[in-house]
This record gives C-alpha cells, sequence and structure tokens, in this order.
C-alpha cells in the first residue's frame, strides 16, 4: 500500500486548512478505477464545485489529496468528507476492505488517518452511494422503497427499503450483477452461474459479439442501422436484463427502479426496449407497475451520496 508519507507534497496541506467554522457543506470522493470524481455540496443540494480526474494507478493517493486541497477554499465553513468506492466497505464503514482489487492500495486505508482529519470519514460501496445520491437530488427524490441497477464495464445495484439504505451482513447487499441468469452459463467473478453481470455489462460484450463490439454505444449505432446480428445481441442482453429487474422487484417491492451507469446514457433506447418485456414479466398487483427511471445525476451520483452519508453522520 502507498503511504501517506510519500505523497506528503500533495496531502501535508490537507491537516492545516480545515479547522473552520458552520457544518453545512461536505465534500464527496468517488474513488473508480478508471476516474476520481469530487464534489463540494451543501446540505440543501447547492452545489459548489464539481471536478474529476483521470485515476492515475500508482498515485491516487496523491490525486485524492490533492482534490481536497483543491474544495476546501471553495467554503468557508468546516467541511465534513464522505467516501465511495468499489467494493464492500467494512462494518465500521471507515475503509473499503474488499474490492477485488480494483484500485490498488485501496483495501484496508482507513480515509480519516490517510487524510489527516479530525472527524471520521465515512466510506460506502459506489453504487449504494449512487443511490443514497440519487435519493437525495435525483431520480427517487422522496422515495422511501427503490433499487438502483448500474449498467457499464459490470453490473452492480443498490436498494432502499422502507427509507433505510441496504448494507446487509458483510457490505454486499444490492449486487445485483451477481444474480444468476443462465444457470449453465460460466461462473462470474464472484461464482455466480450465469450472472447479469456477464449478460449484460461491457465486459463480456466482446465475447458475446463474437469480437464486433467492445462497447455497447457501438452496438446500439448498430442496432439502429438495423444490423441484424447487433438487434439479436441486444435483445437478448435487454432480455437478460429484464428478468434481473423483474426478480429484484419480487425480491424488494420497490415504488421506482433506477437505471444508472454508462449504458443508461443511451436513454430512451434502452427504456423502450426493456418496457415490453417488463410488461410480460413484472408482477403487477392491482395492475400497479413500478416506474423506471434514468438516474439524474448520473456518473455524479455516487460523489453526492458519499457527501449526503458525511453529512448524515454529523447530523
Amino acid at each position: 500500500m502507498i503511504s501517506i508519507y510519500s505523497i506528503v507534497e500533495f496531502a501535508a496541506p490537507v491537516c492545516n486548512v480545515h479547522k473552520l467554522v458552520n457544518p453545512m457543506a461536505a465534500i464527496g470522493l468517488d474513488v473508480g478505477a478508471n476516474r476520481i470524481k469530487a464534489v463540494l455540496v451543501e446540505n440543501d443540494g447547492t452545489t459548489l464545485e464539481q471536478i474529476i480526474r483521470p485515476t492515475q494507478p500508482d498515485a491516487w493517493m496523491g490525486q485524492v489529496a490533492y482534490l481536497v486541497n483543491e474544495l476546501l477554499p471553495a467554503s468557508g465553513r468546516e467541511i465534513r468528507i464522505g467516501v465511495c468506492a468499489p467494493g464492500v466497505a467494512n462494518r465500521a464503514g471507515d475503509s473499503i476492505w474488499n474490492c477485488a482489487g480494483k484500485v490498488p492500495g485501496l483495501e484496508g486505508l482507513d480515509w480519516q488517518k490517510f487524510l489527516c482529519w479530525e472527524k471520521p470519514i465515512p466510506v460506502m460501496n459506489d453504487a449504494q452511494a449512487a443511490l443514497l445520491g440519487e435519493s437525495w437530488l435525483g431520480a427517487a427524490a422522496g422515495r422511501k422503497n427503490a433499487v438502483l441497477f448500474t449498467l457499464g464495464t459490470g453490473v452492480g445495484g443498490a436498494a432502499i427499503v422502507d427509507g433505510v439504505l441496504l448494507r446487509g451482513a458483510l457490505g454486499r447487499a444490492g449486487h445485483f450483477g451477481h444474480i444468476s441468469i443462465r444457470p449453465n452459463a460460466q461462473l462470474s467473478i464472484f461464482n455466480t452461474p450465469g450472472s447479469l453481470e456477464d449478460a449484460f455489462g461491457n465486459l463480456t460484450l466482446e465475447i458475446r459479439s463474437k469480437g464486433r463490439f467492445c462497447e455497447t454505444a457501438d452496438l446500439l449505432q448498430a442496432v439502429v442501422q438495423e444490423d441484424a446480428v447487433a438487434v439479436e445481441i441486444w435483445d437478448r442482453a435487454v432480455s437478460d436484463l429484464a428478468r434481473g429487474i423483474v426478480s429484484v422487484i419480487n425480491a424488494f417491492d420497490p415504488e421506482m427502479v433506477v437505471l444508472g451507469g454508462g449504458i443508461a446514457a443511451a436513454g430512451e433506447s434502452l427504456l423502450s426496449a426493456l418496457r415490453p418485456k417488463l410488461d410480460l414479466w413484472e408482477w403487477r398487483p392491482a395492475g400497479l407497475r413500478v416506474e423506471l427511471e434514468l438516474a439524474a445525476l448520473g456518473e455524479w451520483a455516487g460523489a453526492f451520496g458519499a457527501a449526503r452519508q458525511a453529512m448524515k453522520n454529523f447530523f
């Protein structure tokens, strides 16, 4: 693990600039394998600053410390900090204890000590943080029962039930990408046979398309051009996603399903493909359907959720 002392040129100033007053704002950090996103937001949702940087694998800790320094001068008050990242947060909620090696040096990092911060820094799974952000300022605002699917390289998720963001015994709650869709298919990275992640995520598209496509955006462009092979691949993937969604609906009984992540940027193309399949398979007592919405905060949802968690911990 990279030591904080090896990045002191970035991190040292953090210890000297955070003794401010009037706590009503927070920094939310979303540390990903490809990008680091940071927001400074007030407790009423007013966004003061947003910064995004590509992740430097061997220097991301220095990047994060530098980002914190960039954001602090923008607010004349005491700031809280929250962090989200891929993986499972420990029970204490102060570090990620398992992230399958996605971000080197992340596992076990104590963020309060790392940033030399006086106050506790809550640490969350990134998908759980994204749903918290969406329930605060996004598509699920005001909803007490909602689930989120993050659709990108892989498939993640989170659930809020009766106003409570579910974490589970180990922190795995909401890993919808690793529910089983096809029991006879290969095992996922978490040993799930025929996982939703393998059926829909970008990471397997090249295999599923026999080398024709590497990104879902390229697949969708071919679908628009009525390429028969592309249409077949897309229909199969959307059918698998719909099966996953109805399974999660039956398990958690949400008011709303929110779709986020890079593939959700397809927008109406994704929704229009999903709706007919949900019409066929969704259990709708008394004709009541679950709302299907795109994430309103986009790739920033996790950072906003991390900031919100820091505020909740304070209040």
